[in-house]
């Protein structure tokens, strides 16, 4: 039946996607397409956070995301987590009050958000989960959060801890600095962790406490644990800011023959590190990958309408990153068939900075 209700921005936006796009539509880029072309007449507002700006990899996924933002038309108003599980609340109770084209965020802490979001999505706003968990994953799907975009983090650590526990030898003493306790990407890292030395019984996890992000936190317990145990053999920080904190310290100690320290996240800073043996190790989790699909996936589903997008965005969509180490494979007996060794027998520490300087990867 006719209706006289009138029409809604959402409603406009949808009906100019019908009406001008066509064929363009059938894919991704044909929706950027769309997007450049209409920026300026069919604008989108979204409200998007990380967990706290502080850190390095959320700095660098809030530019990554202005990026594409400006790309496809998009005005973002940025919230900082501040690494506070109740101002990112307080801040999400204030943007549950308001009309958003879609909202993207990294909870701090899961559950904590999980009233205002579900207000925004009873209000028809597409939300899109970054790198953790807004609620329990069955919560998250009941609730109708649009996609989860994030990482393998226990692959990740995975990757790390192994590499430390095979310089290791497989005996020795060694340390985690977890990241916040609420925070899904940090408990799943300390799983990985686990996963690993829990497989050497001449392992001796000496502390493992969080940091909660905080760098002087990081630094504060890598001393502690130093003065307590000088014959520490390896540190795991559940992100590569700690991890180079933690590395200062040991550095600091005259202890940096001694302890080999790895982190997670690939920062541009932590790679230089493993460039020049400051670190031995790091997983990439792609904050440019997560936080650009996010932008993407949000203006696709206010373009299109959020039923519509349930039906082409899968839940789940996983940004997954290798983990890099210090080594080279240049074993000399295949120099003649260099694709049988490891990445070519090459670095890939400049192709990775070159990519997160594009916001590429």
């Amino acid at each position: 039946m006719p209706t006289n209700r009138p029409l809604s921005r959402r409603d406009l936006l949808k009906g100019g996607l019908t009406l001008g796009s066509g064929l363009a539509m059938a894919n991704l880029l044909g929706f950027i397409q769309y997007r450049r072309a209409h920026a300026q007449d069919q604008p989108l507002r979204a409200a998007m956070s990380s967990a706290g700006l502080a850190g390095t990899w959320n700095a660098q996924g809030q530019e990554s995301a202005l990026y594409w933002a400006d790309l496809l038309g998009v005005e973002v108003t940025w919230f900082d987590g501040e690494f506070d599980p109740a101002a990112q609340r307080s801040k999400f109770d204030q943007i549950a009050t308001q009309e958003w084209d879609f909202v993207a965020v990294q909870p701090n802490t899961i559950g904590v958000l999980v009233e205002p979001i579900q207000a925004l999505i009873d209000a028809g706003t597409p939300v899109i989960d970054m790198d953790t968990l807004i609620a329990p994953l069955d919560q998250l799907q009941s609730m109708g959060v649009l996609a989860l975009i994030a990482p393998d983090n226990v692959f990740m650590s995975q990757s790390v801890v192994q590499k430390l526990a095979d310089l290791m030898g497989g005996a020795g003493k060694i340390s985690h600095i977890g990241g916040q306790p609420g925070h899904t990407g940090a408990q799943a890292r300390g799983q990985g962790f686990l996963n690993i030395v829990g497989r050497y019984p001449d392992i001796e996890v000496v502390d493992d406490q969080p940091a909660d992000w905080n760098v002087d936190t990081a630094a504060q317990l890598t001393e502690a644990v130093l003065n307590r145990h000088p014959d520490l053999a390896a540190i795991f920080a559940d992100n590569d800011d700690m991890a180079l904190a933690a590395r200062q310290v040991v550095e600091n100690a005259g202890l940096g023959d001694q302890v080999i320290v790895g982190g997670v996240d690939a920062m541009p800073p932590a790679l230089e590190a493993i460039a020049s043996g400051g670190l031995v190790a790091t997983a990439r989790n792609s904050a440019n990958r997560i936080h650009g699909w996010a932008v993407v996936a949000g203006a696709y589903a206010a373009s299109v309408g959020l039923e519509q997008a349930r039906t082409e965005i899968p839940f789940f969509v996983l940004a997954d990153g290798p983990a890099i180490f210090n080594e080279i494979d240049s074993n000399p007996d295949l120099a003649e068939e260099p694709w049988k060794l490891s990445n070519y027998g090459m670095s890939s520490i400049p192709g990775q900075l070159w990519l997160e300087d594009q916001y590429l990867f």
